[in-house]
């Protein structure tokens, strides 16, 4: 299944455009809107991954759709086992560099960091966005960043991991692919997820913000405006 051209997400809509663009998180405004230069020799990546996702089958065979009648599944559900999808979306080209693990722990992210530099070539510095997860701030993986001086990590704010771009991206196989499947192993699920992942790189588009630091704040306030005792 091929992702569409365009997505729209979460209170700063972000969206996919059209060919290569500029890292959104180093998007500044000062007066209008103007995008600051990148990194000199550098790739940005949001860095997260989406821990213990389930392969499910039904209690019953799925009934699929005919005219006038959509699918129809079960609302019970046999669980196979889970996997942990890892990922870093490069976000001036929308490209994922992805591997699975069946444990969420830090050593499945240091392993992914390691998959990361012998992927990324050498002579580029590596900026990680990321949330401050226990796993991704352990002493061995601050041993192991130290050791790599050309990765810089990046924390996004406590609460605010919606603004890690990456997060958006877990939704486009969750919603088209997983969601409503039915899997009977958990190798199926990261056959699943790994044909995703390929599909996706042959033709990545990056996440835009359609809204400024400023406006997403603003908007927030003027819904919760209309909300009696917001305030509380």
């Amino acid at each position: 299944m091929d992702p569409p051209p365009e997505q729209t997400a979460g209170a700063g809509r972000a969206h996919r455009g059209p060919g290569r663009a500029r890292p959104a998180a180093l998007r500044r405004r000062a007066g209008e809107d103007r995008p600051a230069d990148p990194p000199e020799r550098a790739l940005v990546f949001c860095v997260d991954e989406k821990s213990q996702l389930r392969a499910l089958d039904r209690s019953q065979p799925v009934l699929p759709t005919m005219p006038g009648v959509p699918q129809r599944i079960t609302h019970d559900y046999v669980r196979a086992g889970t996997t942990t999808p890892f990922a870093a979306l490069e976000v001036a080209t929308g490209k994922v560099i992805g591997s699975l693990h069946r444990r969420h722990r830090a050593e499945e992210f240091k392993k992914f960091l390691i998959k990361l530099d012998r992927e990324v070539p050498q002579g580029l510095d590596v900026h990680l966005v990321r949330d401050d997860h226990a796993t991704h701030k352990t002493p061995a993986t601050k041993t192991w960043l130290v050791a790599r001086p050309r990765f810089h990590p990046h924390f996004t704010p406590t609460g605010s991991s919606w603004l890690n771009l990456v997060e958006r991206w877990f939704a486009e196989p969750a919603n088209k692919q997983i969601r409503r499947g039915v899997r009977k192993s958990v190798q199926a699920l990261e056959k699943d997820l790994r044909a995703w992942i390929a599909t996706w790189n042959t033709g990545p588009k990056p996440y835009l913000w359609t809204k400024t630091a400023d406006e997403i704040p603003e908007r927030l306030a003027s819904y919760l405006n209309r909300i009696p005792d917001s305030e509380d």
